[in-house]
């Protein structure tokens, strides 16, 4: 059930029972360690029973080592105190009363997107009768660097070996995060915000220590106890109960329906708005129907949305990109605009502009006249969408120059998650350029691995340390991989994976390739001169390299182009790969999935684990 939901829910269950008189009356005060006096509306389990009519108290404590917890959201909070009079009940997460290093909370009481504010909504039953205004939050923060501004306050940790640094920032929403910083934790405060010169660490963790204070009401004062009374009334009731209450849950999800698509629009406007001095220009919906002549020339569709042509009014041509309203909390939006937005390289797309205009969202881009890479490399394309050998080598280059720039070129590292020859636009000059940025990542340039939460990109790209937890992490490595499978389909100008194939051996191509390299075979082309056949080779033997199971055995970026740029006789022979496409999972994943969508294969393949390193 989602929490809004459930806090509604407890609510209701207080406004009913808050003022039951019998229960009041016959349930006696208990005690547990310091705090004394805790009665109606709440028990001590320990103490509580259906004889002293105690259960009925719709609130319920535990009595812990001399620790008086409420349960809240499958988490533990220690009572600091309860005041009968104002209706509320003071709680603080156990995290921060221990002298662990770093200083931190335990539980996130919130359910919001880090890049956006708070919920208020979800606070607003529970805090203090003053108002959301008496209330901030502590934002705690891992950075891999240190950070100068006085908004960010050092935690003082006397464990001086740890490669991060952590902060506290005070405030009421969490906008403008540093790319080198992670957030671990948030916590409501009575603190509002940093840049204080007179707010240490150490006044600040004395203040978090006190707690935050929480409130119950009753929503329908003085008719409380109707509901007891009346229930004995037949089974009426309870059928209209029952229903009230499904209505009302019908209602608020309906409300958290319409609240989502609103937190994505606040996601995005706040992104927008933080980086609005770096970002391309803005267009309104109008001006988007504007510029594709309401949506007519229609140049193609995925999972993402449509792609339309269209003229600015200086007669430059652009390529709309419209996204589909379902693309969930905007994060593929915000990837593509902050990371094309930020790119300015030969061989990546450039973002001319965009449009956010509630639910309508559009992406603006230089029109690439000659389509895809997806078009010249299939054997089924038209007999003239063919290129010449050395223009393949070309754009397999650019593609190469692009995929180092992201990696190395940038002050962070940006994947792409998803290489392929759709992906891949080319413009009036055969020039590549990568596209489509839906799935990228940042991460810091020092970071060797990186955390994803579900396999991403596409089948038969995808690499396999993404289903073979055993293999090695996830890094950029999964980037050169599908470079690799990019290169086999180039050099190969067919699929890599073949139902129909002529002979069984045939049907991965990857697999047949490499055994007729290793036999000292001629890879037959058709029309082409012994020059030709060169450069074939050797994106082959690129793309064997890239391909490679273990992600330690695959060259770098930076390695790719020298290979590509050097000369064909000194290449080495890879390693063959150890893995079939049969023991690949084999749903299509074009978008981020969930964890659900892909199970990790436990099962390596034999020999696996043999090594061949190459830098």
């Amino acid at each position: 059930m989602p929490k809004s939901i459930l806090i509604t829910c407890v609510l209701i269950c207080f406004a009913i029972y808050h003022d039951d008189a019998k229960a009041e009356k016959h349930c006696r005060p208990a005690s547990c360690g310091d705090l004394h006096d805790i009665r109606y509306p709440f028990h001590l389990k320990s103490t509580a029973t259906s004889a002293n009519n105690c259960l009925n108290s719709p609130a319920e404590l535990l009595c812990e080592q001399n620790r008086t917890i409420l349960k809240l959201y499958n988490g533990t909070y220690y009572v600091m105190g309860i005041d009968y009079e104002s209706e509320t009940i003071q709680v603080v997460d156990p995290g921060l009363l221990r002298d662990t290093c770093p200083f931190r909370p335990i539980h996130r009481l919130t359910i919001y997107n880090f890049t956006v504010g708070l919920d208020e909504e979800v606070y607003r039953p529970y805090l203090s009768g003053h108002g959301l205004g008496n209330y901030g939050y502590a934002t705690f923060y891992d950075c891999q660097s240190k950070v100068e501004s006085p908004d960010y306050i050092k935690i003082n940790c006397s464990n001086s070996s740890s490669t991060t640094y952590s902060y506290i920032k005070l405030g009421d929403s969490v906008s403008h995060l540093l790319s080198n910083c992670s957030i671990t934790t948030i916590v409501p405060s009575m603190l509002y915000e940093s840049g204080n010169d007179e707010l240490s660490f150490s006044f600040i963790r004395d203040e978090l220590r006190k707690g935050f204070q929480l409130t119950w009401y009753p929503l329908v004062p003085g008719n409380s106890n109707c509901f007891r009374e009346c229930l004995k009334d037949g089974l009426g009731l309870t059928v209209r109960m029952a229903l009230s209450i499904i209505a009302l849950l019908v209602f608020w999800s309906y409300k958290l329906y319409w609240k989502k698509f609103r937190q994505d629009d606040k996601a995005v406007e706040e992104f927008l708005d933080a980086y609005k001095n770096l970002m391309p220009s803005r267009y309104s919906y109008s001006e988007i129907k504007t510029v594709t002549n309401d949506f007519k020339d229609k140049l193609g569709q995925g999972g993402f949305g449509s792609v339309y042509k269209g003229q600015l009014s200086n007669g430059h041509l652009v390529a709309v990109k419209m996204l589909n309203d379902s693309k969930g909390k905007g994060q593929d939006f915000i990837n593509e605009v902050a990371t094309i937005g930020r790119i300015h390289h030969v061989n990546v797309v450039q973002l001319i502009g965009f449009c956010s205009e509630g639910s309508k969202r559009a992406l603006v881009y230089d029109f690439m006249p000659n389509g895809s890479l997806d078009r010249y490399i299939l054997r089924d394309a038209e007999k003239d969408l063919t290129l010449s050998w050395d223009r393949m080598h070309e754009i397999a280059l650019g593609v190469a120059h692009a995929i180092e720039y992201l990696h190395q070129g940038c002050d962070i590292q940006i994947l792409h998650f998803d290489i392929k020859p759709h992906n891949i636009l080319l413009d009036e000059s055969f020039n590549s350029k990568i596209s489509d940025f839906g799935l990228a990542r940042f991460y810091p340039r020092e970071q060797n691995t990186v955390y994803v939460t579900a396999a991403r990109g596409t089948r038969g790209y995808i690499a396999p340390e993404m289903f073979y937890k055993t293999i090695g992490g996830v890094s950029y490595k999964a980037d050169v991989y599908s470079f690799g499978m990019l290169l086999l389909e180039i050099a190969g100008r067919r699929k890599n994976l073949n139902a129909h194939a002529e002979h069984s051996s045939q049907i991965y191509f990857p697999s047949w390739i490499y055994d007729q390299l290793e036999k000292g075979l001629s890879i037959e082309i058709e029309d082409a001169c012994e020059y030709d056949k060169r450069i074939a080779k050797k994106l082959l033997m690129v793309a064997l390299w890239c391909i490679q199971l273990m992600p330690v055995d695959r060259p770098s970026m930076t390695k790719v182009l020298e290979m590509l740029e050097g000369e064909d006789q000194v290449l080495k022979m890879p390693p063959k790969p150890f893995y079939c496409p049969q023991q690949m999972p084999t749903q299509d994943l074009p978008y981020d999935s969930d964890e659900t969508d892909i199970k990790e294969v436990s099962t390596l393949p034999q020999s696996a684990t043999e090594s061949t390193s190459m830098v």
